[in-house]
C-alpha cells in the first residue's frame, strides 16, 4: 500500500478529515514564512487529539538539529522532514542517531527533483541507515514546498526509479486527486504527499478532495496489485 501523507495542517478538524480518509500521515510546517505554518502550542493540542498510528511528521525549513528536537519533543512528532541546506549539513555533520539529535528517528530529507535532471544521486550507508524516506518536490521562485506545481516527471522518471532501489522515494510537488494515479504509475514511489492539491486556501483543507487523494491512491494500489 502506497504510503499517503496530508501536509500543512493547521487545525484539528482537517487532520480528523485525514483519518478518517485513510491518510497514514499528516504534516505540521514550522516554518514562518509559509501560509501553512502553525505553532507549536497549536500543534500539540492536535495531535494529543490523534490516534497513535498516524505518523505526524514535522516540516522544518533551515533550522538547527537543537531547534528541531525541541520542538519534536515539545509537540510529540515521530518523523522530521528537512528542507534547506542548513538543516541538512547540521545533521549530517551530528554524529549522533537522529532520535537524539533531533528527536526522532525518522527523517525525511527533501530534494527538488530538478535538481536529478542532471544525474547522478550519491548517498553514503550511513546516511541511508537514517532515513525513512526521500521526498521530491517541486521549486518555484525560491519557495520550500507547497508551491502547487509539479516537477518534469518525464524527465526525472529513469533517476527517480533508480533511486527508489536505494532508498524509498516520496512524491511530492502539484499533487490531485486527478493527477496522482498517473505520478504512482510513473515512479511506483514508496508514498505520496500532497498540501495545497487539497486545500480551499492555502492552510485549509477541503474535505471532498481529501477524501478524494486518498480514495484515488487506493484505488491504484488495488489495481496494480
Amino acid at each position: 500500500m502506497t504510503w499517503v501523507k496530508i501536509c500543512g495542517m493547521t487545525n484539528l478538524e482537517d487532520a480528523l478529515t485525514a483519518v478518517d480518509a485513510g491518510a497514514d500521515a499528516v504534516g505540521f510546517v514550522f516554518y514562518e514564512k509559509s501560509p501553512r505554518n502553525i505553532s507549536i502550542e497549536a500543534a500539540r493540542e492536535i495531535v494529543e487529539k490523534l490516534p497513535e498510528s498516524l505518523e505526524k511528521v514535522g516540516v522544518f525549513v533551515d533550522l538547527e538539529s537543537e531547534q528541531i528536537r525541541e520542538i519534536v519533543l515539545a509537540v510529540g512528532l515521530g518523523a522530521v522532514q528537512l528542507h534547506g541546506d542548513k538543516s541538512m549539513n547540521c545533521l549530517w555533520e551530528d554524529l549522533r542517531p537522529s532520535a537524539q539529535s533531533v528527536g526522532a528517528s525518522r527523517l525525511i530529507p527533501m530534494m527538488y527533483a530538478e535538481t536529478l535532471r542532471d544525474g547522478g544521486f550519491l548517498i553514503s550507508q550511513d546516511v541511508r541507515d537514517q532515513i525513512f524516506a526521500i521526498l521530491l518536490d517541486s521549486r518555484s521562485d525560491g519557495t520550500p514546498g507547497g508551491t502547487g506545481a509539479t516537477f518534469d516527471w518525464e524527465s526525472t522518471r529513469d533517476i527517480v526509479q533508480a533511486i527508489s532501489l536505494l532508498v524509498p522515494v516520496i512524491v511530492a510537488g502539484g499533487l490531485t486527486p486527478g493527477n496522482v494515479c498517473e505520478a504512482m504509475r510513473l515512479f511506483q514511489p514508496f508514498g505520496v504527499d500532497v498540501a495545497s492539491g487539497v486545500e480551499v486556501r492555502p492552510g485549509k483543507k477541503d474535505p471532498d478532495k481529501v477524501r478524494a487523494f486518498v480514495k484515488a491512491v487506493r484505488d491504484a494500489d488495488r489495481k496494480a496489485s
